[in-house]
């Protein structure tokens, strides 16, 4: 399963006045491991940038000026995602910006070129409703080091969102099943196979406990069910 982290820097907040993309930074995935394969790009907005975006990100028209436009460097992007599920932090405002820049060129939504966007903010207060979720406070309650981001950007960004994304979702991974079906077409028993006797090994008690702890632990750390847990109280409610 590939997956996208991305995040973008604008010239200001809000796309109705006008502002546009000026950096993108995207991370690879793939089955839950990240590669080296990144993606960088600076933009020149040809437009000025807000004092309240500058200081957040510090790229300055200056040093964007010699920067290539959207136009030049759209297709290195979509190539990128491409067949990929992208994942961003707020992605309702990254979606928005990069909709927009697609517009200009008459090249239609953005999720028209990838398999799936997934908001990871959105998941994060599921995970922990009531608490601070931006992309710091996420790396402080997972023991992400975020000292290097003195200011955001979109590459670092996308760096630590896809350690952040990683860990809120461990212990939660899809089940492949039409791997599974397939792997299991291949290992059919037949009926020349050789009785094997094996042994019933009977856990301790407080192998049981560690064991509900462990299960214990896990739901606490995500907003779905746990398989074990749910079948330990079909098991139990049989043996009634």
């Amino acid at each position: 399963m590939r997956q996208v982290i991305f995040d973008i820097e604008t010239t200001g907040l809000d796309v109705s006045d006008g502002h546009r993309v000026i950096e993108i930074g995207c991370v690879e995935i793939n089955n839950r491991i990240i590669t080296d394969r990144y993606l960088h790009l600076y933009i020149n907005p040809h437009r000025e940038i807000d004092v309240g975006a500058l200081s957040v990100h510090g790229l300055t028209s200056e040093f964007l000026s010699d920067k290539p436009d959207f136009a030049d460097v759209i297709t290195q992007f979509l190539d990128f995602i491409n067949d990929a599920e992208i994942i961003a932090h707020n992605a309702q405002f990254d979606v928005k910006f990069i909709n927009s820049e697609l517009d200009k060129l008459n090249l239609g939504n953005l999720s028209k070129y990838c398999r799936k966007i997934t908001d990871s903010l959105s998941l994060a207060r599921k995970i922990r409703p009531g608490k601070r979720n931006s992309l710091d406070a996420l790396c402080d309650h997972y023991g992400i080091s975020n000292l290097d981001r003195k200011m955001h950007g979109a590459l670092l960004d996308s760096r630590l969102l896809s350690q952040v994304w990683l860990a809120m979702t461990r212990g939660q991974n899809e089940f492949l099943i039409d791997d599974y079906e397939r792997n299991k077409k291949s290992f059919q028993i037949t009926d020349n196979h050789a009785k094997i006797s094996l042994p019933v090994i009977i856990p301790k008690e407080e192998e049981i406990n560690s064991h509900q702890e462990y299960l214990r632990n896990m739901k606490k750390e995500s907003s779905n069910s746990v398989l074990w847990i749910e079948l330990d109280r079909k098991n139990l409610k049989n043996s009634k």
